[in-house]
C-alpha cells in the first residue's frame, strides 16, 4: 500500500472539525471576557476597541459589544481632535462593511452605522447613499437598508424628484418590491400634493430653498398624478397578477384622504338635560378643550366618554345642572367649542321641542367614499372594465376580486351592492382561510350602504336583516337612530361602541348568537330589547342593561339563560323597571 494518499474517515474529519471549532470557541470567549471585564473596569482604549472589532467581526448581533463600542469611541471623541475622530469613524464605516457582508440584515450593525454617520465630523452622504443602492441591488427588501437610507436621503438633502426616480428603476427591474411601492407611496404626497399651501405672508420661499425632501411634511396625491399611477401599477398586475405587492399599492391609491377634523353633530335633550357632541376622529375631550357655551354663558360641565372602556371616543356627552333646559317654554342656543382646533359648532333648542341636533349628513360629507371628478370617474370605470377583463381570465385570483369590490366601492356602493356581495361570496371559496376577515370587510360595506340608505330616506330608524353581518362598526354615525333593527345577523356581541347610540328607544336583534351585551351601557331612552333566539346563558350576561332607566320591554325567548331556575324572579329583582318579560 507504498505510495497512495491516506485518506481520513468521514469519523476523522468530523473530529478535526469539533476541535477546531472548540479552538475557536475558546478564543472567542476568551476575548468576550475580557472585553466584560475592560468595561467593568471602565477601560476605553484602543486595545478595548480591537477586541470588540475581532468578536463582532463573527458575530455582528451582539449588542451588549456595540453599546461598549460606542462608550469606547465617545471617549476618543474626547482626547483627539476633530481630524483624527474623522478618520477613527472612516476606519468604523470600513469596519461596519465588512460586518454587513457577514449578516448583510444585522440590527447592530445597521443602527451603529447610522450613530457613527451622525457623529462624523464631515459625513460623506453621497458614499452612504451608494452603499445604500448596492446593498438593495442585492436584496431590494432589505428593510434595515431601506430604514437607513431615508436616514440618509433627510440628512442629505436628496430631492424627492430623485428619489422618486430611484423606485421607478427598483420596480422596473421587478414589479415584486413591496418595499419599493411602499416608500413611493411616502414621496408622491410629497412631489404632488393635491393641495399645497400658499405661502405665508411672513415667511415666503426662498429662492435658494433646498428642494423638499422625504419626511418633511405629507398631503394627498393630486389626481393627475394618481391617474398616471393606476397605469403604471395596472402594468404590473397585468405581467403577474398573483404577485400581491402591486394589488397592495392599487389599493392605497383607491384610499381616501383622512376627514377633516371637524365636530359633525351637536344633540342635546331636554328630557335628560344631556348634551352630545360627535366628532370626526376619536378624541379625548378632556385634553383637547371642549367648551359649552349656553345663552352666550360658559357652563362648568364634565364631559365623559359613553363608556368606561374609551379614554379617546368620536362622542362624548355631559349633563347639564339640573333644571338648566327642562322648561319646554323656553328657547336655548348652544355652542361647543373645540379650542385646540379653533372650531365650534351651533345648535338652537326650540320652544316646545324635547331635543335638537345639528349635524352633517353623511351624504353630504363623502363619509365612504371620495368625491369624484369626471375625469377619474371615467378612468376608474375602465380601470374596472380592465379588472373584469382580467378576472376572466384569472377566475380564482382574490387580489383582482378585492381590487374589483373596492373599484365598484369607490365608484357607486349603492349602485354595485348585489355584485359587490356576490363578488364577496367568490372571495370566501377562493380563500377560505381569510373569510372571516371578508366577512368583516363585507359586513363594513353593508352597514355604509345602509347609513346612506337612511340618510337619503332622512330617518331615525337603521334597519339590516338578513345580510350575515359578522362585525358592527360606524356606530358614532348612528348617535341619533331611535329604533335600529340586526335581525338574522350572524352578530356575537354588541361591542362598547354601541353606547355611542344614545338616542336609542329599541333594539331589534333576534336570531344573532349575541352573548355580550357590553355596549348596552347607560343608553338613557332606551325601552325595548327584543333578543329572542341569541346566546345569552347566564344572569351575568345580562347585567348591562341595569343602567338603561328606561327599559320597560324585553324578549329573552330561545335564549339558554332562560332555561335557569328561578329566572324570572331573578330577573325581576334585577331589572325592577321591565314590566314586559318574555321568557
Amino acid at each position: 500500500m507504498h505510495g497512495r494518499v491516506k485518506i481520513k474517515t468521514t469519523a476523522q474529519q468530523e473530529e478535526e472539525k469539533k476541535k477546531e471549532r472548540e479552538k475557536k470557541l475558546k478564543i472567542y470567549i476568551a476575548a468576550r471576557d475580557a472585553c466584560f471585564s475592560k468595561r467593568r473596569e471602565g477601560v476605553c482604549d484602543e486595545e478595548a476597541l480591537q477586541l470588540t472589532q475581532q468578536l463582532l467581526s463573527s458575530n455582528p448581533d451582539f449588542a451588549t459589544l456595540w453599546n461598549y463600542r460606542r462608550e469606547i469611541l465617545m471617549h476618543l471623541e474626547t482626547v483627539k481632535d476633530e481630524d483624527e475622530v474623522q478618520k477613527v469613524y472612516e476606519a468604523e464605516l470600513l469596519f461596519l462593511e465588512s460586518c454587513l457582508k457577514v449578516n448583510p440584515k444585522s440590527y447592530g450593525s445597521w443602527y451603529h452605522r447610522g450613530w457613527v454617520s451622525a457623529r462624523l465630523p464631515r459625513p460623506n452622504w453621497a458614499r452612504e447613499l451608494s452603499l445604500c443602492d448596492r446593498c438593495l441591488s442585492l436584496d431590494d427588501r432589505n428593510f434595515h437598508c431601506w430604514d437607513y437610507r431615508r436616514m440618509v436621503v433627510k440628512s442629505f438633502g436628496v430631492p424627492v424628484d430623485q428619489e422618486l426616480g430611484f423606485t421607478d428603476r427598483l420596480i422596473g427591474s421587478n414589479f415584486s418590491n413591496y418595499s419599493s411601492w411602499h416608500y413611493r407611496s411616502t414621496l408622491l404626497p410629497l412631489l404632488h400634493p393635491e393641495s399645497p399651501e400658499p405661502p405665508s405672508p411672513c415667511r415666503e420661499a426662498s429662492h435658494f430653498s433646498p428642494p423638499p425632501s422625504p419626511q418633511t411634511h405629507s398631503h394627498r396625491v393630486c389626481e393627475e398624478q394618481l391617474l398616471k399611477e393606476y397605469e403604471l401599477v395596472q402594468n404590473a398586475f397585468f405581467t403577474d397578477p398573483n404577485d400581491q405587492s402591486a394589488w397592495f399599492y392599487y389599493r392605497w391609491l383607491l384610499g381616501r384622504a383622512e376627514r377633516e377634523e371637524m365636530i359633525s353633530c351637536v344633540y342635546v335633550s331636554r328630557d335628560e338635560e344631556r348634551v352630545a357632541v360627535a366628532f370626526s376622529r376619536p378624541v379625548n375631550a378632556q385634553s383637547v378643550g371642549l367648551l359649552l357655551v349656553l345663552d352666550g354663558q360658559p357652563q362648568r360641565v364634565e364631559w365623559r366618554t359613553v363608556h368606561p372602556r374609551f379614554k379617546h371616543s368620536p362622542v362624548w356627552i355631559c349633563d347639564l345642572p339640573p333644571g338648566t333646559i327642562s322648561d319646554i317654554t323656553n328657547e336655548h342656543n348652544l355652542t361647543v367649542h373645540w379650542t385646540e382646533k379653533h372650531i365650534h359648532r351651533d345648535c338652537a333648542l326650540y320652544t316646545g321641542r324635547a331635543e335638537s341636533w345639528c349635524r352633517d349628513s353623511a351624504t353630504n360629507q363623502e363619509l365612504f367614499r371620495s368625491e369624484l371628478s369626471v375625469e377619474k370617474t371615467s378612468v376608474l370605470q375602465s380601470e374596472l372594465q380592465s379588472c373584469n377583463q382580467l378576472q376572466e381570465l384569472e377566475p380564482l385570483n382574490k387580489w383582482c376580486l378585492l381590487t374589483i369590490i373596492l373599484l365598484m366601492r369607490a365608484l357607486d356602493p349603492l349602485g354595485y351592492e348585489k355584485e359587490t356581495l356576490a363578488h364577496f361570496l367568490t372571495l370566501k371559496d377562493v380563500d377560505s382561510m381569510r373569510s372571516g376577515y371578508y366577512s368583516d370587510l363585507c359586513s363594513k360595506f353593508m352597514i355604509e350602504n345602509t347609513i346612506l340608505k337612511m340618510e337619503y330616506a332622512e330617518v331615525r330608524v337603521f334597519s339590516i336583516t338578513d345580510k350575515n353581518l359578522t362585525t358592527l362598526c360606524h356606530l358614532d354615525q348612528l348617535l341619533l337612530v331611535t329604533h335600529i333593527n340586526l335581525s338574522s345577523n350572524r352578530l356575537e356581541r354588541l361591542p362598547p361602541q354601541f353606547a355611542m347610540l344614545q338616542c336609542l328607544q329599541v333594539l331589534e336583534a333576534d336570531n344573532n348568537i349575541i352573548g355580550n351585551l357590553e355596549g348596552v351601557h347607560h343608553l338613557p331612552k332606551l325601552e325595548e330589547v327584543l333578543l329572542k333566539n341569541n346566546n345569552i346563558s347566564t344572569l351575568a350576561d345580562l347585567r348591562p342593561l341595569t343602567s338603561c332607566p328606561k327599559l320597560k320591554r324585553l324578549d329573552l325567548r330561545g335564549n339558554p339563560v332562560t332555561q335557569t331556575a328561578n329566572i324570572a324572579t331573578d330577573l325581576a329583582e334585577l331589572l325592577p323597571s321591565v314590566t314586559d318579560l318574555l321568557l
